[in-house]
């Protein structure tokens, strides 16, 4: 039988099994022998197996059209062991698998040569993944380029190709671009009758398209991720070393990263050579890595030298990829980023040691976090008084008995079935258990971290190098209040180490089940040094403390926060700290710039009554509020002091609160103008101090000149303005603002006439009610509008058209309402007198809301909301004015102090809560399964610092990756950026001429 001079050798095996590129030598040197001296070029297709013997065939297909009938037109030449020589016999049903149902004839005996080179190499061997469906056995294939070997005549190299474009999103330029190349080496390579096996998952390998479709198909369906040898396109195995073996991938050596990681861990005094001797008065003296103070090894020492131990270990024996400790971290980072529970993270590893006896892995879960948490930061443990009085720490650690209330420090039994306790305390292992801890993660060692790694030193000094050019707010440094205190403190200023922190708190209930009566207080804290673009990151949030439940402490919270002032005041006074960017040990101070809560928490922090006449902090004792006796609720109006001096809207009776407006005020405050004031006649106000008590944050030496101290939450605040405003014009009981106790009041005030109540409890409709038609005009607006993907939940599906109502909005509903919805729903529903003055105050919030404002036009914005709630006060009834309602007329104030509110809002810190909440495994112990969550969390971000090409926390892509590409635009593409993806099916169609045109 004749061979032709263009023959492929197609190696057989098993669907899901590959074959090394050592076995695919072997066959071509095999096929090249039986081909004679025709050093005709191969081409290798792997196609099925045979079950008779563990082997793979080769065969050389035969291309003469003209064969004999009965021959088989492919030969057995060949046949190489499958996976190695000691591979598993394929299953049944995997040999019934045959392309065109074809079965190749049984194989010769087995080539001796062949046996020979595979015995070689097939233990070192890397291994082809197969992907999709392959050609079919008898389709003609054109000869590819000649694989470089010494067996064979000519080598044709394989051009180095960038495939990096894969993951990029389809839309981008590097996509389109990477594409391009890959069907120019294609169709130069493996094209067939001018078309390739098309890749995209619809056609999976198994029909032919030309490039036009290929292109469409690969732009409407991803490219496969894992297809990066395109064995089925023309690609080959360069073999070019001495010895042999091909390295498909690149080898990633992780000791020099995870040895930096070790180092900027810990850096111990002694470890810098410039300053072993000159730190806190200790003489350093390293000795094979330890750090001796006293002639013993500190505990940190110990730890910096077990930890290098196993970062230079090899996690087998000649194994240079990984490391012991670099593996243990890649595999416990796996766990905590993708919420592996305990028992399987011990089974995993349980499962690895009996698969690699020779291999270095901690063979239960508690030896595997011993050596994790030598890189994190302890917290600590302090027991409290059950009714928050007193902490026992310092002085107080050895009491039993609290000394405010005489309450047990132990938990006390109680008998079943019943609350009542009985006199006997509750052990475990013979001591006692408290009947509440605080879970304290110290301060310092964690913004020292921050400066000792070299990863993020830098960021730390971002606000200081980074100059604001054009003076817009963009960060907080920005704002007058962080440029007043650098004018007050400038020896503190001064330094760019500095650090500023913002601190927020506020409750959640760890249950899934929100009926239980369970309230946890975290106190997280920010740092404002790093750049916008990171500053408001989960992963650099700093959690302080846990407050145990079940009952918030309220006004108490100053008890848990003592250990956090103490450090406080240390790192106002200065605490020594390695700066990793500069390379030297400095002095790191710290100051709380202020606190971010929400409305009632703010006062639990401040001290001051939130609830009441004079709720507004603000405006303090200055304030102008009304009691509405048959609504019996406070109403907050009077915003026309807020005008200028001569606005005619001050001497209005009859369309506002029945009184002139005589008093000038700046920001809430009463102005100085000389001579006595008049008194604001403030009906019903309580006589009593709005203060509870004093804040334990003027323990500080700095805190009582910070101009900005509590933070304003415009999250709740206009979730609150967008419920009164929605319900009351929608009407739904329970939740509006304009009901018959509301006109009762404006009679009783003697305002507004047309609204009073008539006979029989009726009362007339306001000119902001919505009829039905209008109603359901509203709402089908809402329920009809579409979303970019990602910028907001399926507001639609609070919509019920039925019974015409709006129900389980949440805060970013409102907001994503209120800026933008509102405005559009009710341009054609409501006169123009109502829908353009709450689109006055949609643009204000939205305005306020931005990520850069321009402090030029903060005098402009409050005194358009001025006029906008004054335009509100002549439209709805007193009851509508509630304390949040009246509280955005201090936002604007707040944004030229804080700078843009998107740093002091609570929506990073709720949704950092719902994380938080995620940590609950034990529901009888929240507390500590969220304490042992974040403290693994915290080390694995530590550690994702330094793992390159890893998905990790800091870097993983959003959902919706729509980044612009960084490569150079093309001049359309400049013009046309190409931002988006496709969303849904694909849909292929014809163009008309004129469509064309």
């Amino acid at each position: 039988m004749l061979v032709e001079d263009s023959i492929s050798s197609i190696i057989t095996t098993t669907p899901g099994t590959v074959n090394s590129g050592q076995d695919l030598e072997a066959t071509h040197l095999a096929a090249a022998k039986h081909a004679g001296e025709s050093r005709t070029p191969l081409r290798a297709t792997i196609i099925s197996g045979d079950s008779t013997k563990n082997v793979a065939i080769a065969y050389v297909r035969h291309e003469n059209p003209q064969r004999v009938t009965g021959s088989p037109r492919s030969t057995p030449i060949a046949a190489i062991p499958k996976q190695g020589c000691e591979g598993r016999t394929p299953s049944r049903a995997t040999n019934q698998r045959r392309l065109h149902h074809k079965t190749p004839p049984e194989p010769r005996e087995e080539s001796l040569e062949a046996r020979e080179l595979c015995c070689r190499r097939c233990s070192t061997a890397k291994v082809l993944p197969i992907l999709g469906p392959l050609p079919a056995l008898y389709e003609t294939v054109e000869p590819p380029s000649t694989i470089h070997h010494p067996e064979l005549s000519r080598p044709l190299p394989v051009p180095d190709i960038d495939k990096s474009w894969i993951t990029k999103p389809r839309g981008s330029v590097e996509y389109r671009d990477g594409l391009n190349r890959f069907l120019d080496f294609t169709f130069a390579n493996s094209s067939s009758d001018g078309m390739i096996h098309c890749p995209c998952p619809l056609c999976g390998f198994r029909f032919f398209q030309t490039r036009e479709d290929a292109y469409d198909h690969l732009l409407m369906k991803p490219f496969p991720p894992n297809y990066t040898f395109w064995l089925h396109h023309g690609e080959r195995i360069v073999d070019e070393r001495p010895n042999g073996r091909e390295e498909l991938e690149p080898t990633v050596n992780l000791g020099d990263q995870i040895c930096d990681m070790v180092h900027d861990a810990f850096n111990l005094p002694g470890l810098q050579s410039d300053n072993e001797d000159s730190i806190n008065g200790h003489v350093g003296n390293v000795a094979e890595g330890l750090l001796f103070i006293s002639d013993e090894p500190s505990r940190e020492a110990r730890a910096f030298h077990d930890l290098l131990e196993d970062g230079e270990q090899e996690l087998y024996p000649g194994c240079s990829k990984f490391s012991k400790l670099s593996f243990l971290v890649r595999l416990y980072h796996i766990k905590c980023m993708c919420r592996v529970s305990d028992k399987a993270f011990g089974l995993i590893l349980e499962l690895l040691g009996d698969a690699f006896e020779h291999a270095v892995i901690p063979k239960t879960l508690h030896d595997a976090k011993r050596i994790i948490r030598k890189l994190g930061i302890e917290y600590k443990k302090i027991d409290a008084c059950p009714n928050d009085c007193m902490l026992y720490q310092g002085s107080d650690q050895d009491l039993s008995r609290c000394k405010q209330c005489g309450a047990s420090r132990w938990k006390q039994k109680t008998r079943k079935n019943s609350v009542v306790r009985i006199n006997a305390v509750v052990k475990k292992n013979g001591k006692p258990l408290p009947a509440k801890i605080l879970r304290y993660f110290p301060l310092i060692p964690r913004l020292q971290r921050l400066f000792m790694s070299s990863k993020t030193s830098v960021d730390m000094l971002w606000h200081k190098r980074r100059t604001n050019s054009d003076g817009s707010l963009r960060h907080p440094r920005d704002g007058e209040a962080w440029k007043a205190f650098d004018r007050r403190y400038t020896d503190f200023s001064g330094d760019p180490r500095s650090v500023r922190l913002a601190l927020a708190s506020d409750s959640f209930n760890p249950y899934e089940n929100l009926s239980s009566k369970y309230s946890i207080w975290p106190v997280i804290l920010i740092p404002y040094n790093l750049p916008p673009w990171i500053c408001m990151k989960q992963t650099n949030f700093i959690l302080s403390m846990i407050i145990p439940g079940p009952k918030m402490p309220g006004n108490d919270i100053d008890v848990y926060l003592q250990p956090l002032i103490d450090e406080l005041k240390q790192l106002w006074a200065g605490v020594d700290t390695y700066d990793a960017s500069e390379k030297k040990t400095c002095k790191m101070r710290a100051a709380l710039m202020w606190t971010i809560s929400d409305f009632p928490g703010l006062g639990n922090l401040s001290g001051w009554n939130t609830y009441g006449g004079r709720a507004c902090p603000t405006c303090n004792l200055d304030i102008e509020t009304r009691r509405l006796t048959f609504s019996q609720k406070w109403c907050f109006m009077g915003h026309r002091r807020f005008l200028n001096h001569d606005h005619r809207y001050r001497q209005d009776r009859i369309r506002f609160d029945g009184k002139l407006e005589g008093v000038p005020v700046s920001h809430g405050k009463v102005q100085a103008v000389g001579g006595k004031r008049r008194r604001v006649q403030q009906t019903g106000v309580q006589d009593e101090s709005p203060w509870k008590k004093r804040s334990i944050f003027f323990d500080l030496p700095y805190w009582e000149n910070n101009e900005l101290r509590h933070n304003l939450d415009v999250m709740h605040i206009e979730k609150n303005v967008c419920d009164n405003i929605v319900f009351t014009m929608l009407n739904e009981s329970g939740k509006f603002k304009d009901h018959l106790k509301a006109r009762k009041d404006l009679q009783l005030m003697g305002i507004r006439y047309d609204m009073w109540p008539l006979e029989g409890g009726k009362y007339p409709s306001a000119v902001f009610t919505m009829s039905n038609p209008q109603k359901e005009v509203f709402l089908r607006t809402i329920k009809n509008v579409v979303f970019p993907d990602g910028y907001s939940s399926n507001i639609s599906r609070c919509v019920d058209l039925k019974q015409r109502k709006l129900s389980g909005l949440k805060s970013h509903d409102c907001h994503i309402l209120m800026e933008h919805l509102l405005p559009i729903a009710l341009r054609h529903v409501l006169p123009t007198q109502v829908s353009a003055v709450l689109a006055q105050l949609s643009a204000f919030f939205r305005l306020l809301c931005s990520k850069c404002i321009d402090p030029r036009q903060l005098p402009l914005l409050q005194d358009r909301v001025v006029h906008t709630l004054c335009h509100m006060e002549m439209i709805f009834p007193p009851s509508f004015f509630t304390v949040m309602v009246h509280l955005t007329v201090h936002l604007v104030e707040e944004a030229r102090l804080g700078g843009p509110v998107h740093y002091r809002w609570m929506y990073p810190i709720e949704r950092y809560l719902c994380r938080l909440k995620q940590y609950v495994r034990n529901r009888a112990q929240p507390e500590g399964s969220i304490a042992e969550g974040y403290l693994s969390e915290e080390i694995l971000t530590f550690c994702s610092r330094y793992l390159d090409n890893v998905e990790t926390r800091i870097n993983r892509p959003s959902r919706v990756d729509d980044r612009l590409s960084d490569a150079l635009p093309s001049e359309a593409a400049s013009m046309f950026p190409e931002v988006g993806k496709a969303v849904g099916a694909a849909s292929f169609f014809t163009l008309t001429p004129t469509e064309i045109l």
